[in-house]
């Protein structure tokens, strides 16, 4: 009969998807574990939760690393975009999902699995991220979710999983940490009101380090190839940064926004490599692109972080929008000079060859080498005119 039942579970060693896991096991799937490393396991971890995974019953359990991948298909164009939604987040987890949703659907195809299940409840934006990778990239494969089905609490979970010979002290993580490549989530019973702050003890770097350090990014069209001049792949200059950064506990904040499923949503998180690298990379494109590059950028940018929050990766919108961002990335190649400090990190300033701000053109509010005083008068009156004929015309308004 498991043979016929054969099932693709994304698990994260979780809660939900223990409890997933043991069930199913239970109801005569053959239950094949699957996670999807995209910057939040060390190899301890992944060896754990393998362990734990065997407990739940599965008949296996699979790694993919996907840290490359997911630099390459979401995190480049969230840099390029600068994309923090409602200026704050830097999406940290919910643009993972896309990526972990992409790589476990194809496992199932490739293992011929009938059904392929998640932990999501039935109140978050993940279950739709998922349902729609699944759905689309495999329609013939039946997508299962006891917890969102079935409606349970954390409690009742608990209480399954300890009647079932299962007990990993699931009480004592009073914080859900979903950590990755682009940022770490906290969530607990303080993000779901709207008064109460996450204690300090909540996010998962503490205070370390006290004594200011300059730091030097590299972009070479737009992406993050070297820090203070060693250079390496973006991806593990992203990760040595965040080591470097989050032992100043930069990167902290809370996040408010509006779901999918149209409710609004509250989450901790920190992010310190992310939230360093879009504000020194904004600034190295402020002095190397134009400004109707950067305006359309700003709208463009916004598009595209919404529709991956919304789980819409998939449309061919998105490749359009990627299109766009990775053109303007053609001058954006410099060094950004940033000072850590406990909470909170400066940006000195920025070297280039692109640089637009180039002194022999002029400078701003001081010296002109590029025009002529009769010129620049010319210009004003004609620059007015459109002004000058509304007033004349409309004047009786």
């Amino acid at each position: 009969m498991k043979n016929s039942k054969k099932l693709v579970i994304a698990y994260s060693g979780g809660l939900d998807t223990s409890y997933c896991a043991v069930s199913l096991s239970k109801a005569g799937y053959d239950v094949h574990a699957v996670s999807v490393n995209t910057g939040g396991f060390t190899d301890s971890d992944i060896q754990t939760i393998e362990q734990n995974a065997y407990k739940m019953g599965v008949s296996t359990y699979k790694n993919i690393q996907a840290v490359t991948t997911f630099y390459q298909k979401v995190v480049k164009y969230l840099v390029f975009g600068n994309v923090l939604k409602n200026n704050t987040y830097p999406l940290s987890v919910s643009a993972e999902r896309i990526v972990q949703a992409i790589e476990i659907i194809e496992y199932a195809k490739s293992i011929d699995a009938q059904y392929i299940a998640h932990g999501s409840t039935g109140a978050g934006n993940d279950q739709v991220r998922f349902d729609m990778i699944f759905q689309t990239l495999a329609p013939e494969i039946e997508i299962i979710t006891p917890i969102r089905d079935q409606k349970l609490t954390r409690q009742e979970e608990i209480a399954y999983l300890k009647l079932n010979g299962v007990d990993l002290d699931w009480e004592k993580a009073k914080y859900s940490i979903n950590k990755g490549l682009w940022g770490t989530s906290v969530g607990g019973d303080e993000t779901l009101t709207s008064h109460l702050a996450l204690p300090e003890s909540a996010y998962p770097s503490q205070l370390e380090s006290k004594t200011p350090q300059t730091v030097k990014l590299s972009f070479t069209k737009g992406e993050l190839t070297a820090l203070d001049g060693i250079e390496n792949a973006p991806e593990l200059n992203i990760q040595q940064l965040d080591q470097i950064a989050s032992k100043y506990a930069i990167g902290r904040d809370v996040h408010v926004g509006d779901t999918i499923v149209g409710i609004k949503g509250r989450v901790g998180f920190e992010a310190a490599a992310a939230l360093i690298i879009v504000k020194a990379h904004h600034l190295l494109e402020k002095h190397t692109l134009t400004k109707w590059q950067l305006q359309h950028k700003d709208y463009l940018s916004n598009f595209y972080g919404m529709h991956l929050h919304e789980g819409q990766y998939l449309d061919p919108v998105m490749r359009d929008m990627e299109a766009f961002l990775a053109s303007s990335q053609n001058s954006v190649s410099g060094d950004v000079e940033i000072v850590l400090k406990p909470y909170h990190f400066l940006i000195n300033g920025i070297t280039s060859p692109h640089d637009l701000m180039n002194a022999k053109f002029g400078s701003y509010g001081e010296l002109n080498n590029g025009w002529t005083t009769e010129e620049a008068k010319g210009f004003i009156k004609i620059n007015g005119n459109q002004n000058r004929i509304h007033q004349h015309v409309n004047s009786e308004l």
